[in-house]
C-alpha cells in the first residue's frame, strides 16, 4: 500500500506533467478522458457545474465564485490548477483540500487503467476531481480549464453557465498564433443552450457571438454590461462600486489588485444569468463572497502581499497581458526603488514580456525548480537587451532574500514571472 508521498511520487514520475515538461504532455483531444469517464461511471454527469476559461482572470473568477456559492450556503466544489505548494490545492470543497486518503485510494483504484491508457497528469488529476465531487455530492462545482477550452480535459461537463475570462496570446505554441484561433479554442467550452459570460469585449467579439449563436446560447459581456466608479485600493482589498441601470452593488475585494475590476465585472454577469436561472445567490452573499475570497478558499499568488517594509508583492502573471496589468498596479503605488525577482518558463514568449518591464527596477533573475524553467543564464542574456540589469541566481528563495538586503524599508519588490517563482516564496 503507497502512503500519501509515494503516490505523489507515482503520479509524477509515471504520467506526463505540463507543468513540469511543457508542451510534451499536452494531450490535443479527449479520448483519454472520455475513457477515464467510462472507467469511473461517469461521474461529470452526477454534479451541476460552471465552467470558466480565459488567457487571465480565470483562476481569481473561480475562487470568487466559489466563495459566492460558499457564502451562499451551497456546497462547493472548485478544481483548479496548477498548484503552487500542495497538489491537493487543485481539488477543494468549501475551501478545503480533498484529503490524502482521497488521493490515495483514487490512485489505487485507477492504478490499471493509467498502466494500461497512460493518461497526462491533467487527465488523471480532472478524473480525480470530478469522482470525488461526484461521490461527495457537491451542489455546485466551479471548474478551471487548465489550457485553452474546446481539447482541455474538463470540456467533457454540461454545466449550467460557461464563462471566459478574456483573451490574448498565450500557449501560442498549443492553441495558435493569432487572438482568433486561441479565441476558437476557448469558444469551445459554449454548450447548446448553456448561458455564456464573456468578461472583456475586443475585436474578436464575433468569435463568441457566432459560436453562441451556433449552440443557440445567450451569451453577455459583462465589460458592457457594468460600469465602475468610486475605486480605491487599500493594503488588502480593492474597493469599488459596480452598477448598470437597475442595481449597484458596494464591493470590498479581497483580491486586492486594479486588475480585479475586469474580474469583478465577469463574476456579477455570471451572479446575474445563474439567479435567473433558479440559483439563489443573494446580495449579501455576493458581497461576501468578494469580501472573503481568499479567507474561504485559499487563493494565493494575485497581487499577494507577502510583507512590508520592504514591501514584498507576488504575482503569478506570466504572460504580456498579465505583466501589463500587475505594471499599471505597481505604477499606481508610492515607493522608492523598485526590486524585481523574475524567473520564466521557457515556453512563454519572453521578449513580449521583457519589452514591457521598466529599466528603471533593479532585477534579481533566477529560475524555478523544474524542467520546464527557462534556465537563468538566458534570462538574463535576453533581459540584457531590453536595458534590464541585475545579478542571476541559483534559486528563487536566494534571489528574493539578496532583494530583501539590498532594500530600504520604502522600496517594493515584486515577484513575478510564473506561477512557478511564486510556488517557491510562498
Amino acid at each position: 500500500m503507497m502512503n500519501y508521498e509515494q503516490t505523489l511520487e507515482y503520479l509524477f514520475s509515471r504520467l506526463p506533467m505540463f507543468h513540469r515538461i511543457g508542451a510534451a504532455a499536452y494531450k490535443a483531444d479527449l479520448k483519454n478522458t472520455l475513457a477515464l469517464m467510462e472507467f469511473l461511471n461517469h461521474p461529470e454527469k452526477k454534479f451541476k457545474s460552471i465552467h470558466i476559461a480565459g488567457t487571465n482572470g480565470k483562476g481569481s473568477c473561480s475562487h470568487t465564485l466559489a466563495s459566492i456559492f460558499q457564502s451562499a450556503g451551497y456546497k462547493t466544489g472548485l478544481y483548479t490548477s496548477p498548484h503552487l505548494k500542495d497538489f491537493r490545492e487543485r481539488i477543494k470543497i468549501d475551501g478545503k483540500m480533498i484529503s490524502e486518503e482521497d488521493v490515495i485510494s483514487f490512485t489505487k483504484r485507477t492504478k490499471s487503467f493509467i498502466e494500461k491508457v497512460e493518461p497526462s497528469f491533467f487527465e488523471i488529476t480532472v478524473g480525480m476531481c470530478f469522482d470525488y465531487f461526484a461521490e461527495q455530492k457537491v451542489d455546485i462545482a466551479i471548474i478551471e480549464t487548465g489550457l485553452g477550452g474546446r481539447l482541455d480535459s474538463t470540456n467533457v461537463i454540461t454545466p449550467e453557465l460557461s464563462c471566459i475570462t478574456n483573451i490574448s496570446l498565450d500557449h501560442t505554441n498549443l492553441l495558435g498564433d493569432t487572438l482568433q484561433k486561441i479565441a476558437a479554442e476557448k469558444a469551445g467550452i459554449i454548450k447548446k443552450n448553456v448561458p455564456v459570460v464573456v468578461g472583456e469585449t475586443t475585436e474578436i467579439k464575433s468569435v463568441f457571438q457566432d459560436k453562441a449563436a451556433e449552440m443557440h446560447s445567450s451569451i453577455v459581456f459583462a465589460d458592457e454590461q457594468w460600469q465602475t466608479k468610486n475605486i480605491f485600493q487599500t493594503e488588502n482589498a480593492l474597493h469599488l462600486t459596480v452598477f448598470d441601470n437597475e442595481k449597484e452593488f458596494e464591493i470590498e475585494n479581497q483580491l486586492a489588485g486594479f486588475y480585479q475590476i475586469k474580474n469583478t465585472k465577469t463574476v456579477l454577469s455570471c451572479c446575474e444569468i445563474l439567479n435567473a436561472n433558479g440559483w439563489n445567490i443573494s446580495y449579501e452573499a455576493i458581497l461576501q463572497g468578494f469580501k472573503k475570497v481568499k479567507t474561504n478558499t485559499g487563493l494565493r499568488g494575485r497581487w499577494d502581499i507577502l510583507q512590508i517594509h520592504p514591501t514584498v508583492v507576488a504575482d503569478i502573471a506570466h504572460n504580456e497581458a498579465g505583466i501589463a496589468a500587475v505594471l499599471e498596479q505597481v505604477s499606481k503605488r508610492r515607493f522608492n526603488q523598485l526590486h524585481i525577482v523574475l524567473g520564466m518558463v521557457k515556453d512563454k514568449d519572453i521578449n513580449k514580456v521583457l519589452s514591457l518591464l521598466p529599466t528603471s527596477a533593479t532585477y534579481y533573475f533566477c529560475q524555478p525548480d523544474l524542467p520546464r524553467a527557462l534556465p537563468v543564464a538566458d534570462l538574463q542574456q535576453s533581459a540584457l537587451q531590453y536595458k534590464l540589469i541585475g545579478e542571476k541566481y541559483s534559486s528563487v528563495k536566494e534571489a528574493l532574500l539578496i532583494a530583501e538586503l539590498m532594500a530600504d524599508d520604502d522600496d517594493l519588490i515584486l515577484v513575478t514571472g510564473s506561477n512557478f517563482v511564486v510556488a517557491e516564496v510562498i
